[in-house]
């Protein structure tokens, strides 16, 4: 092998670390600096280019994926579980492609001048691709809960770029519920720790079901410590008052960024509580299953109700991604590798499409003169006929119109759920949101476009091409779903039997070395 193929798995992670320092030590120009700046032009070109290579890099690696094989990086060569490893799997490829499908595209809508607004955009731009990225690549709990803390810092400073008085004003909350969460982490970590001796995935998934009954206790309620910060990440019903507001007063690319990190907590709940406290976890197989199903229900619904009553493109957008994650855990919840692959498949394009929402939703509120984003009769917008047809192919995708991917991705669920005892539930709430979405966006799309007034002359502001190909090359990465639905699926079915083949994985990351030894009680020593 060749060196490039021997370390491929670890450049996902080292490529926006490296790409972050270079742009640190080039710097931007300063705050406010102008827009053709020297400086800031070479950090745009830099990060951009970065971008470009990572999406080829994470193409690479799902193409081997793609072919059954699970690729395991060793860092220092340390076997696991004692060291740190990193591996790729088709929903770990499948996961770096759709954050480097997404990071492009926005990367260059920022570039049109939001990056400009506050100091070191691209560097902090590529710290949160390296925290999503070793997100999904990380082979242990611990080092899930580093990546986390990278991405999240970043945010913080992303979240406030730029700065403004509505940005602190849910920038500080924000921070203030993350550092919380991350404490619960490190609580639930150290729980499952104590009495299995081990933080590897792969090690857990076989170690869990060994723990004896009385033991099993602490480490159940570690998991659903868990399962709490996860379900704070992923805005999962009662945890996701905070992400509306945040969501909407962020800038429109950051906003459309965040839509990744969403997905971070979907990601993490089906790995650990899909697979390491799954089927073989004896007392602690399935703990989850009669909490997540109810409350990822609960999220479609309320996240649909509240894109009803959003009285903002942005605040509509930021409620249809809570509803969006209720339909993607609805699928996790049913625990199975159909129901998971059908998560895959739906995450994909959900992330897509909430990230083209954000950013069309800027182009559309900055044609309409002082009434913005706000849903009320204004002017008319200088592009209506591209900016309508835009946000009609949007809207029919969110709401799951066919062909499109949303109306596939929704079959997969209702495929998945039919049969299973929640099957009536599922059906009932996926097929009902659907509607309430359709309702909320015809609504939102009759103001913008029809409710004008006249006397108001529109605005060319938001109609450079720079932005609006960005926003159209995300719509037509939608599109692609839809057109290669067929191999994706295969390719998702096969993803979601990976996932359930906790020996193989196992067998992959340990390699040729002894799995780990049976689990001790806690508190045991060596006699």
């Amino acid at each position: 092998m060749t060196w490039l193929q021997t370390h491929l798995a670890v450049l996902p992670v080292l490529l926006p670390l490296f790409t972050a320092v270079a742009l640190l030590v080039i710097g931007d120009g300063g705050s406010g600096a102008s827009h053709g700046s020297g400086a800031l032009s070479r950090s745009r070109l830099v990060s951009v280019g970065s971008v470009a290579i990572g999406l080829a890099v994470a193409l690479l690696l799902a193409t081997g994926a793609a072919e059954g094989d699970l690729r395991v990086y060793r860092v220092g060569e340390w076997p696991a579980p004692f060291g740190i490893v990193l591996v790729i799997d088709r929903l770990s490829a499948l996961m770096l492609v759709l954050v480097q499908l997404v990071a492009l595209p926005v990367l260059v809508y920022a570039g049109g001048g939001w990056d400009s607004q506050g100091r070191h955009f691209h560097a902090l731009f590529q710290f949160q691709l390296m925290g999503l990225a070793g997100a999904f690549i990380t082979g242990d709990l611990f080092n899930l809960f580093v990546f986390f803390e990278v991405l999240l810092i970043a945010s913080y400073a992303l979240m406030v770029h730029g700065h403004g008085r509505v940005r602190f004003r849910y920038g500080v909350p924000y921070v203030v519920l993350n550092l919380a969460a991350s404490a619960l982490f490190l609580i639930g970590v150290a729980l499952i720790y104590a009495f299995t001796g081990t933080l590897n995935l792969a090690d857990l998934a076989l170690r869990i079901g060994q723990v004896p009954a009385p033991d099993a206790a602490v480490v159940q309620a570690g998991g659903m410590l868990l399962l709490v910060v996860f379900g704070f990440k992923a805005a999962l019903v009662p945890l996701h008052l905070w992400l509306p507001g945040t969501y909407a007063a962020a800038s429109a690319p950051v906003a459309a960024l965040f839509a990744l990190m969403t997905k971070v907590g979907v990601y993490a709940i089906v790995r650990v509580h899909g697979v390491v406290f799954g089927d073989n976890a004896g007392a602690s197989a399935q703990m989850v299953e009669s909490w997540l199903l109810p409350l990822a229900l609960a999220t479609c619904v309320l996240g649909a109700l509240g894109a009803l009553a959003a009285p903002t493109i942005a605040r509509l957008v930021a409620w249809l991604n809570v509803a969006s994650v209720g339909t993607i855990l609805a699928a996790v919840g049913l625990l199975s590798p159909q129901g998971w692959s059908a998560a895959m498949y739906y995450m994909a394009h959900s992330t897509l499409i909430v990230a083209a929402l954000f950013l069309l939703a800027e182009l559309v509120g900055a044609q309409r003169g002082q009434a913005g984003g706000r849903l009320e009769p204004a002017g008319p917008v200088a592009q209506p006929a591209l900016l309508g047809m835009m946000m009609l192919l949007a809207a029919a995708s969110v709401a799951g119109l066919p062909p499109l991917p949303g109306f596939l991705g929704k079959l997969m669920i209702l495929n998945a759920a039919f049969g299973s005892a929640a099957g009536p539930w599922v059906w009932s709430v996926v097929l009902s949101i659907g509607f309430l979405t359709l309702i909320g966006l015809a609504r939102a799309g009759s103001i913008l476009f029809w409710s004008v007034r006249v006397e108001d002359t529109a605005t060319r502001a938001g109609a450079s091409p720079r932005l609006i190909g960005a926003t159209l090359s995300l719509l037509g990465a939608v599109i692609v779903l839809a057109v290669f639905a067929g191999p994706l699926k295969r390719y998702t079915d096969a993803a979601g039997l990976q996932l359930a083949d906790r020996e193989a994985y196992a067998r992959a990351v340990f390699g040729s070395g002894a799995p780990a030894s049976p689990v001790r009680p806690f508190g045991s020593g060596d006699k």
